[in-house]
C-alpha cells in the first residue's frame, strides 16, 4: 500500500489518523509520509523514498536509526521476555548509568514516557513545597499533562487559560505564565502570588518553540528566585538531556535543578522518562513516602536494554565535540544557501540540535519566535522533501543530527536546500 492509501486507512480507525498530532502534517499541507523502515540517517517510505532524516524521531535517535548494537541489546532483551511487572537488572544498571553523568540526581523513578515524568515532578514539587502554584513558560511545552496545557495569550505576565478543551479552569488558575529569557516577568510572579508558588519548570534549552537558547544569566537567576522563595527548580530535559552533552544542560550551564526530567535518549528510541533530583525529595515518593506515582510499564526491560546500550555507547565513544564540528557545518552551508536569498530568517544551533525560523531575524523569546512565518515554513518543508530530506513537519521544533550524518550526507543536504530553495524563490 502507499503513504495516501494508508493514510486513508488510518484515517477509519484514529482521529485523524494518527497517534500523535503533528504527524498529520496539518501544519505544513499535504498527507504525510508512511516509513516503512530506518538505517542510520536515512528513512525509507511505503513509496519506495529514502529521506535524509533531520527529525530522528524528534531526537532520540543521536546515534541514528537501528544501530547495531542497540538493535543487538533489545534483541537480547525480547529473548529474556518483554516485560515482567517486576524488579530485574537493566532498571539498576540504567538508573546508575543517569546518575554517574549527572550527579546532581542522587535517586530517580523510571516511566514510560517525558510527559509522565514532568507532570510525575510537579505532583512531587506540591507535595515537598505544600504548595500549589506552578510557573512555566510560553512556548516550552512538557507534555499534555492538564497542568501543562496552558496559553497565557498575548501577555506573558497573563495567569493561564485553558488552551485544550478539558483542562479545567481549576487546574489553569494554578499555573503561571512568564516569558521565556525574562527573568523580570518571574520575578513579577513570585511578587503577585507570595508563598504560594511551588516550582518552577523550564526547558533549560527550549525546543518546543524551534531551538531557543538561555541567554546568559537566565537559568542561575531562575535558581536564585526559586531559593529566595523556597521553590523548587524543576529543568525539563526530556529534549536536552543526553543530547546537549552527556551531563545534560545543567552541566553545560553549570546551574544545578532540584529535580530533573528526561525521556527521548535514555530510552535509546524505545518508550521511557524518568524523573530524579536530591535524595530526601525522591523519598517522598511512594513507597519510602506517601506521594503516589505507579506504572506497569515503568522501567521496562526492553526499553532499559535499549537505553544503557545507548548511554554506554555515548560515554565510551565520546561523540558530542564530533556532533558539534558536524552541525556546525551543516547550519554554515544552510545559512549561506538562505543568504543569496531574499528571505528573512535566523539559525539557533546547538551541538547537535537546530531550527531555521523564517520571518523573523532573531529568536531568544516567545514573543519574538510567534512572529515567525509559517506559510514559508509549509513551501520550505514541502521543497525540502521534495528533494527527499525529511524536516520536522512544523515550525516550531527542533531539527537533529545523529553520529550517522556523516559529512558527505550533510554536503549532500545543503546541496538539496539549494534546490529546494529554487524553487520557492
Amino acid at each position: 500500500m502507499t503513504s495516501s492509501n494508508l493514510f486513508e486507512r488510518a484515517q477509519k480507525v484514529m482521529p485523524g489518523g494518527v497517534n500523535s498530532p503533528v504527524r498529520a502534517f496539518n501544519s505544513v499541507g499535504g498527507e504525510p509520509v508512511f516509513i516503512k523502515s530506518a538505517k542510520g540517517a536515512f528513512l525509507y517510505d511505503k513509496d519506495g523514498n529514502e529521506y535524509i532524516d533531520y527529525m530522528m524521531s524528534w531526537g532520540p535517535l543521536i546515534a541514528g536509526h537501528a544501530r547495531a548494537e542497540i538493535i543487538d541489546a533489545v534483541k537480547q532483551a525480547c529473548n529474556n521476555g518483554l516485560s515482567f511487572g517486576a524488579c530485574h537488572e537493566a532498571e539498576a544498571e540504567l538508573a546508575e548509568l543517569i546518575i554517574t553523568a549527572m550527579p546532581h540526581i542522587e535517586k530517580l523513578r523510571m516511566v514510560s514516557s517525558g510527559t509522565e515524568a514532568t507532570m510525575s515532578a510537579l505532583r512531587l514539587a506540591r507535595a515537598a513545597t505544600g504548595k500549589n502554584k506552578v510557573i512555566k513558560f510560553n512556548g516550552c511545552y512538557h507534555g499534555h499533562a492538564d497542568s501543562f496545557l496552558i496559553n497565557a495569550g498575548s501577555g506573558a505576565l497573563t495567569h493561564g487559560t485553558p488552551s485544550s478543551p478539558g483542562v479545567t479552569p481549576g487546574a489553569a488558575a494554578d499555573t503561571l505564565s512568564a516569558e521565556y529569557n525574562k527573568l523580570e516577568t518571574v520575578e513579577k510572579l513570585f511578587t503577585e502570588n507570595p508563598n504560594e508558588i511551588a516550582c518552577i519548570i523550564v526547558e533549560p534549552v527550549a525546543g518546543n518553540m524551534g531551538l531557543v537558547l538561555p541567554e546568559e544569566g537566565f537559568l542561575q537567576g531562575l535558581r536564585d528566585l526559586c531559593d529566595a522563595n523556597s521553590a523548587l527548580l524543576i529543568f525539563d530535559e526530556v529534549i536536552t538531556g543526553f543530547r546537549v552533552g552527556f551531563g545534560g544542560a545543567a552541566k553545560i550551564f553549570k546551574v544545578t535543578p532540584d529535580l530533573t526530567t528526561l525521556g527521548k535518549i535514555i530510552g535509546g528510541g524505545m518508550p521511557a522518562g524518568a524523573y530524579g533530583g536530591r535524595k530526601e525529595l525522591m523519598e517522598m515518593i511512594s513507597p519510602c513516602g506517601a506521594v503516589y506515582q505507579a506504572g506497569t510499564l515503568s522501567g521496562n526491560p526492553v526499553a532499559c536494554a535499549a537505553g544503557i546500550a545507548t548511554l554506554k555507547y555515548l560515554r565510551d565513544r565520546k561523540p558530542y565535540e564530533e556532533l558539534d564540528n558536524r552541525c556546525l557545518l551543516l547550519c554554515a552551508g544552510l545559512s549561506e544557501n538562505l543568504a543569496n536569498t531574499p528571505l528573512k530568517w535566523c539559525i539557533n544551533r546547538l551541538g547537535s540540535a537546530f531550527t531555521i525560523f523564517f520571518g523573523i531575524e532573531k529568536a531568544t523569546t516567545f514573543s519574538e519566535v510567534s512572529k515567525v512565518d509559517t506559510a514559508l515554513y509549509a513551501k520550505y518543508f514541502n521543497a525540502m522533501l521534495g528533494q527527499k530530506v525529511y524536516l520536522p513537519p512544523a515550525q516550531f521544533e527542533a531539527n537533529f543530527i545523529s553520529t550517522s550524518h556523516k559529512p558527505e550526507v550533510i554536503v549532500d543536504t545543503i546541496h538539496r536546500q539549494k534546490k529546494a530553495l529554487n524553487t520557492i524563490i
